[in-house]
């Protein structure tokens, strides 16, 4: 699958997207990330994508065709009509992202994520992207952010990690299984200041039944 990011900060994204085991999974062609900046659909010599909002009001709103223009190329870039493809809009409004929305995104070959900066975007550019694929809108977690970049990581990071071989085995991701927030390694006894630190006793069992009681119960 494809991930096109509608973005004024590459440079902010593609650090991430470029480490750990997301940027192993590019290397490994199991997912792919691309840009499309609005800068580069304005109609101005500036590169101007903002202006005042109609009504008043503080800060500045993100012009819609830019935007629309930038996700119009991303869907380009990927011809073919039998591809499934979904639009992704961020709102603290919108429905909370959660892992069931992760796993249905799977289905898609394409996933854009339409990052907003500033005060917004304009509310036309989402009607718009209606015409050109399936939109869902979505809030990641309850703060609200200086711009669409950390949400669109968010879901890239848990979609990624659920195709097959990114993590190694299904197992590998928590939600799939029992698990704890709660977790240990080695040394079974840590001291600090004095105190001591110890693992709980039943991870040392291995009895399998009364870990997983353990977790459930954590």
């Amino acid at each position: 699958m494809k991930f096109h990011l509608i973005t004024l900060f590459e440079e902010a994204c593609d650090a991430y997207l470029s480490a750990s085991i997301i940027g192993r999974a590019r290397k490994e062609k199991k997912m792919f990330v691309q840009y499309q900046t609005p800068r580069d659909f304005v109609d101005n010599k500036w590169g101007k994508v903002d202006e005042r909002p109609y009504g008043g009001g503080p800060g500045m709103v993100m012009t819609a065709l830019p935007v629309v223009r930038a996700v119009e190329k991303a869907l380009k870039t990927r011809g073919g009509a039998e591809r499934r493809r979904v639009i992704v809009w961020f709102s603290p409004s919108g429905k909370q992202f959660t892992n069931k929305d992760a796993d249905a995104l799977l289905k898609y070959d394409d996933v854009v994520l339409v990052c907003g900066r500033y005060e917004g975007i304009d509310e036309r550019a989402k009607k718009a992207l209606k015409t050109l694929a399936t939109v869902k809108e979505f809030a990641v977690g309850e703060a609200v952010y200086t711009g669409g970049e950390i949400p669109a990581l968010a879901i890239i990071d848990a979609v990624t990690r659920r195709i097959p071989g990114v993590l190694g085995k299904d197992t590998s991701v928590e939600e799939r299984r029992i698990a704890s927030s709660a977790v240990y390694t080695r040394p079974e006894t840590i001291e600090f200041k004095k105190k001591k630190y110890r693992v709980p006793k039943v991870l040392q069992t291995g009895h399998h039944a009364n870990i997983d009681a353990w977790r459930e119960k954590q």
